[in-house]
């Protein structure tokens, strides 16, 4: 079967992208290396989006090279896999706003299962977390999916 085969439609890839948990976020760093790590996220006007404190390694090396591969990816057995993976360019700001309105979207995806937050609530749990972090949101330039799925149990 060929890679086109496994392909997520585009529709496939938003659902698979909306639902979601952890995102593995790949920047690079001074010396060239990959740094990898993995995070909560949420689905914004389409796009991923996440926060990170300002201090943060990915975040350092975000502001040196906006280049960024995330990865979201699900199944315990090969043919149950799927995945996204989606290079780009990272878009960082420090809107305190924006910055809250990210940490009440995340938060009502993991923490109250997809309850929204008033903006008191999320004022009163993060607003002194807010001038310490940075969004970053993903604006893909090669989006490659895979679902296992698709094969049918053949390999």
């Amino acid at each position: 079967m060929a890679r086109k085969d496994i392909a997520m439609t585009p529709e496939e890839v938003a659902s698979f992208l909306n639902q979601g948990w952890n995102l593995q976020v790949a920047t690079v760093g001074l010396d060239g290396w990959p740094h990898l790590t993995t995070l909560w996220y949420a689905m914004r006007d389409g796009l991923i989006t996440f926060r990170s404190f300002r201090r943060s390694q990915r975040i350092v090396n975000l502001g040196r090279d906006s280049k960024i591969t995330v990865l979201v990816e699900e199944g315990t057995s090969y043919d149950n896999l799927r995945g996204v993976m989606v290079r780009g360019r990272a878009e960082l700001t420090n809107d305190r706003g924006t910055i809250l309105d990210v940490y009440g979207t995340i938060a009502s995806k993991y923490q109250f299962g997809g309850s929204p937050l008033d903006s008191e609530a999320v004022e009163s749990m993060f607003g002194a977390y807010a001038g310490k972090n940075t969004v970053v949101v993903v604006h893909p330039e090669q989006i490659v999916s895979w679902d296992h799925r698709k094969l049918g149990g053949a390999y």
